[in-house]
């Protein structure tokens, strides 16, 4: 028994290492030049922030919209240690009664960032209390029902929300008023800023790549930093399995395990555009038609994966339905699928 315990013991993996906690946390840019990309809006940001910490205020609140992946969360980070305060973070869908959101508003101290992930997910009620919280600095709430009610104002200190979303068009009109920091919507990336991106990450991580072995990541990655880095972590461990370093032939294998094609289309993509080229020679096809076809929700083909292959050239909305582009039939045939 103690010969077996200390063979465990010597195979545990010592979790204190590099790259064993939160490797995504590490690879997060930490400074405005390890941040690629976004070249306006950084520039928009800068003299914002730059400006605020000159005079000593608060920087005024800020909204950051735009696919999942492209880099909101980073952004509210360097936005945090630019203006020198602490970050308190929470979301939306966490914040369910106004006691919680009352709770982290006096929480915070003078200057602090308040950032709030996938904020179209508050409850009205709440965004009515967040009002005059983000425009005048107080926080009132009602104590009571009925005629014994009464409100109670709190002042608050100064501080700036910055808010993420993936679907600005849920935000009320007068909450997305607010944002008087100014609405930032964050970019698709290139391939080359994708690869400058991979090749940070790579240096991070200790794999040696060539500049070719990483565009020929970038060119899979669906334009999306957070896609980047998993697919570069995939192959990383791909190649310490076969105990070998990264090469084409590497990053063939694992992208053929992982079923994505020299497009960036994963399954999903793949039997959505069969089924619409197979089963209905091409559309057009309902939505409700198609999602019972391929077994998908009609919100995921929506929001899922639709916006790509429609960007790729490869899907086209008519008003009788979706069809299958002549790029799609030919991009099927090529990849033998």
């Amino acid at each position: 028994m103690e010969l077996i315990m200390a063979e465990k013991a010597e195979n545990k993996p010592d979790f204190k290492k590099e790259g064993s906690g939160n490797l995504d946390q590490t690879l997060r840019p930490h400074t405005w030049d390890e941040y690629i990309g976004q070249s306006k809006i950084k520039e928009n940001l800068r003299i914002l922030l730059t400006a605020a910490r000159e005079r000593g205020h608060a920087a005024e609140h800020i909204l950051l919209y735009g696919p999942p992946g492209l880099g909101k969360t980073t952004l509210a980070h360097l936005i945090s240690k630019t203006l020198g305060t602490n970050m308190r973070t929470t979301s939306g869908p966490a914040i369910e009664r106004v006691g919680d959101l009352a709770a982290i508003l006096t929480n915070l101290s003078p200057g602090d960032v308040l950032f709030i992930d996938e904020i179209h997910r508050l409850s009205k009620s709440i965004e009515e209390v967040l009002y005059p919280a983000m425009e005048s600095g107080v926080l009132d709430i009602i104590i009571g029902k009925g005629p014994s009610a009464r409100t109670v104002q709190l002042e608050l200190p100064p501080f700036t929300l910055v808010a993420a979303t993936t679907r600005i068009s849920l935000l009320s009109s007068p909450l997305r008023s607010r944002f008087s920091g100014g609405t930032f919507r964050l970019e698709f990336y290139s391939t080359e800023e994708i690869a400058q991106i991979l090749k940070r990450s790579a240096e991070i991580l200790e794999v040696p790549m060539d500049e070719e072995l990483l565009l020929t990541i970038a060119s899979r990655c669906r334009a999306t930093p957070r896609t980047a880095n998993y697919l570069l972590k995939r192959c990383r461990d791909y190649a310490q399995i076969e105990n070998k370093d990264i090469s084409e032939e590497i990053i063939g294998n694992t992208f053929s395990l992982l079923e994505i094609d020299s497009l960036g289309l994963t399954r999903p993509d793949h039997i959505l555009l069969s089924t619409l080229i197979d089963k209905f020679k091409g559309g057009p096809v309902g939505l409700n038609t198609l999602s019972a076809a391929t077994g998908e929700e009609v919100s995921t083909i929506e929001d899922v994966i639709e916006p790509y292959l429609i960007r790729q050239g490869l899907v086209e909305r008519t008003p009788r339905g979706r069809v299958a582009t002549s790029e799609a039939i030919t991009h099927m045939e090529t990849c033998g699928i």
